[in-house]
């Protein structure tokens, strides 16, 4: 898994083991339910949701365990989680959205569209923020995650940070990148970068629950996250409101909302397909090699077969994405345990989901 925002290193306690028992609607036979069962009990995961899309339908959402421990509050398909790092497609969607606009192009360097840039960041440029090619680093060991910062104060942190290389010569992951990629979008679109995805993204696909981290307010469905600290389970750590609302991933989503976005892509709407195919297009490096992440999602093949996905990890949750536009399968799987590695359980029910055709067209041949 790329390196995603900030992570912290969890484990589930075992004396809640109560949180993985089989559920008594789940067939014994399922091979997806099975899947789901065995890394919860391995991984000692409160609560996971999954979706699966197939051939332009969704053909299965549930949620297993708990998304709140304290209160037994089983997990759903409407549950709704932090993205962590996943969010940064729509980060990069919107970016793409306000390019075709001619609002700026994707080549400007970022300092002709962004004020308060530092002049260490004259040649960097849009498309190497999305595709973290910029150079820039992450500022996180430098920031308070309890303290409030405005929007100049996070710039300015973020141009005190020398670069690491010349801009476009390698691949860093940078969130950094992808908070000033955010300041961009409010900038230049004239409001909060997070209404804009909830008119130009969310609406437009479908996403009905899909919104910018706010802890403050109530929200149907919400799940705790948890963290392992000196061997018991608490909640996740409390980071203040101007730090969980980052474009680099900040905001709450369940299963079915991504099953609308991935149908949405699908359609070509709002996102069309020319745009998709300028997020899957991989950087080429100063040695002549590609990297394998486009703008906001990794391009890196699964099986030997075309990909694209993304982790994401954040307080008490973690999250991934996997998209195989030639097979026509999508899996999503969200948790509220940092430290999980959400990626297994997605390739080994994608793996499950093309072995399962595979015998069916064996069969299939056989019987002619």
């Amino acid at each position: 898994m790329l390196p995603l925002k900030l992570a912290f290193t969890a484990a589930f306690l075992l004396g809640t083991s109560c949180a993985v028992t089989e559920r008594a609607s789940e067939p014994a036979s399922d091979p997806i339910a099975a899947i789901v069962r065995e890394e919860l009990e391995r991984q000692k995961i409160p609560a996971v949701s999954l979706a699966i899309v197939e051939h332009g339908r969704l053909v299965h959402a549930e949620g297993y365990g708990f998304a709140n421990l304290e209160h037994q509050v089983p997990a759903t398909a409407e549950t709704i989680y932090q993205s962590g790092s996943i969010g940064k497609q729509f980060t990069a969607a919107l970016v793409l959205l306000l390019a075709h606009d001619g609002r700026f192009a994707l080549d400007d360097p970022i300092a002709r569209h962004l004020p308060g840039t530092p002049p260490s960041w004259a040649r960097v440029t849009i498309r190497q923020l999305l595709q973290h090619t910029s150079g820039l680093a992450d500022p996180y060991e430098k920031l308070d995650l309890t303290r409030e910062y405005t929007e100049a104060e996070l710039l300015a942190i973020d141009g005190e940070l020398p670069l690491l290389f010349e801009p476009g010569a390698k691949f860093s992951y940078s969130n950094m990148g992808y908070h000033v990629l955010g300041f961009l979008c409010s900038h230049v679109g004239g409001t909060f970068y997070g209404e804009q995805l909830a008119q130009r993204i969310f609406a437009p696909a479908g996403m009905r629950t899909a919104r910018i981290i706010s802890e403050r307010e109530l929200v149907p469905h919400r799940a705790a996250g948890y963290e392992l600290e000196d061997g018991r389970l608490v909640n996740q750590r409390w980071v203040s409101p101007s730090l969980n609302t980052t474009a680099d991933g900040s905001l709450y989503l369940s299963v079915l909302d991504f099953a609308a976005w991935d149908l949405a892509l699908t359609r070509g709407t709002p996102i069309s397909e020319q745009m998709q195919a300028v997020m899957r297009e991989p950087a080429r490096l100063a040695d002549g090699k590609l990297s394998l992440y486009g703008c906001g999602w990794s391009v890196e093949p699964f099986e030997g077969r075309e990909a694209i996905s993304h982790g994401g990890a954040w307080q008490g949750f973690t999250t991934f994405y996997l998209r195989l536009p030639q097979e026509q399968l999508s899996v999503i799987v969200l948790t509220n345990r940092a430290g999980a590695d959400p990626g297994v359980i997605v390739k080994r029910i994608a793996l499950q989901r093309l072995e399962e055709r595979g015998s069916r067209a064996g069969a299939t041949a056989a019987s002619r």
